[in-house]
């Protein structure tokens, strides 16, 4: 049996977060908290969120997102939350504010701690349909948090952990390009790989559902024709359009699951010692990953050539690496920073990670340090 549900309600268009009001309403949330953070806030996109209802005029605002949520954040948004006596949340922002309103809305009607709900911890059933009701607002098109069933937050022991469950789905997304104009052309290179990273990999996990596969092909596709335009000219409303489009595609193909590359940048974000972009991440691990798992998906490969209008027997790695190159993000782990020391705790967490499960081709320890190490 496949199980296959799509997801929640969208709202995609220049111009859609000028009905935010009725939306409000619509889900019962008079007294909401805003969860943004400081890059959001000082570009001045809170600010034009807030002029469309009365309620976020009034609403608290929580701006101490970090770039990788933490357990620690959760909990001071809570306590404001709390304070203020809320029912509900509107994240504003990439998949930091989302994931951490996500975590919100959860504690904000489950008893603690957050370990309790990790889903390689046993937390999966344990989240109900009681989570608060979460707006999200993406103002990057890359992460898919906005239409995804995940939070990926690092606990006060430094683990970053996935809190998987379909009541973590916001109940609405309201996707406005306009909100993405504004973006640096660095950032809309990191979070256009995120989507591209999204297809790619939902496509390739072996678990059956043909829609989301679908998704994922036209998703990818929408994205490799525009990201380059997007940060060529950030001006460009068609590629900001295809590439939010994108984004929210690879959101919606999550319930397939993701593979290695995943497995492996969500420990790697969680590190202390160095702040890695979990999209440009991505991005620096696709080609080793995709060599790795190129003999147990031949056929999907072939489609994703196709797709992307390469021959036959095009490098599938090399054509990623050559993309990366062209939108002038970094190479290589060492580029960002990444020492080597981090190989082995971050390939034996790899393997515990919940990504792991959906990757094409089984992958140890060893073959995680392995992906690692020809990502120097």
């Amino acid at each position: 049996m496949a199980l296959i549900t799509y997801l929640t309600t969208i709202k995609f268009g220049f111009g859609e977060i000028a009905g935010i009001e009725a939306d409000l309403s619509g889900l019962g949330v008079s007294k909401p908290l805003i969860v943004a953070d400081k890059g959001v806030a000082a570009a001045g996109i809170v600010a034009a969120v807030q002029q469309h209802a009365a309620a976020l005029k009034s609403a608290p605002v929580f701006l101490e997102t970090p770039t990788n949520p933490t357990e620690e954040a959760v909990e001071a948004a809570l306590a404001l939350y709390r304070q203020h006596g809320c029912d509900g949340l509107v994240a504003i922002g990439g998949g930091s504010p989302i994931d951490l309103a996500k975590g919100v809305a959860l504690l904000a009607t489950h008893d603690g701690p957050l370990e309790t709900y990790a889903a390689i911890l046993g937390g999966i059933p344990k989240i109900t349909a009681k989570v608060a009701p979460v707006i999200a607002i993406p103002t990057t098109s890359g992460t898919g948090s906005e239409v995804g069933r995940a939070a990926l937050i690092t606990l006060k022991d430094g683990r970053k952990l996935g809190f998987i469950a379909p009541h973590l789905i916001p109940r609405l997304a309201l996707c406005d390009p306009e909100l993405t104009m504004g973006m640096p052309a660095w950032l809309t290179a990191a979070t256009g790989m995120d989507a591209v990273t999204h297809c790619i990999e939902t496509y390739l996990s072996p678990r059956e559902n043909p829609p989301a596969e679908a998704i994922a092909l036209d998703g990818l596709k929408r994205a490799v024709a525009h990201i380059e335009r997007a940060v060529k000219d950030g001006t460009d409303r068609e590629a900001r359009k295809e590439m939010m489009m994108a984004a929210l595609q690879g959101g919606m193909t999550f319930q397939k699951g993701l593979g290695a590359v995943h497995a492996l940048s969500h420990p790697l974000g969680g590190l202390k010692e160095v702040s890695l972009h979990h999209g440009t991440l991505n991005a620096v691990l696709l080609p080793a990953v995709l060599r790795f798992n190129a003999p147990s998906a031949e056929a999907k490969y072939a489609e994703i050539r196709r797709t992307l209008g390469l021959a036959p027997d095009a490098d599938l790695a090399a054509w990623i690496a050559g993309l990366v190159a062209r939108i002038g993000l970094p190479a290589n782990l060492t580029e960002m920073g990444v020492p080597r020391s981090v190989v082995p705790a971050i390939a034996e967490a790899a393997v515990k990670d919940h990504s792991t499960a959906s990757n094409p081709r089984p992958a140890t320890a060893a073959d995680y340090a392995a992906m690692l190490e020809a990502s120097f």
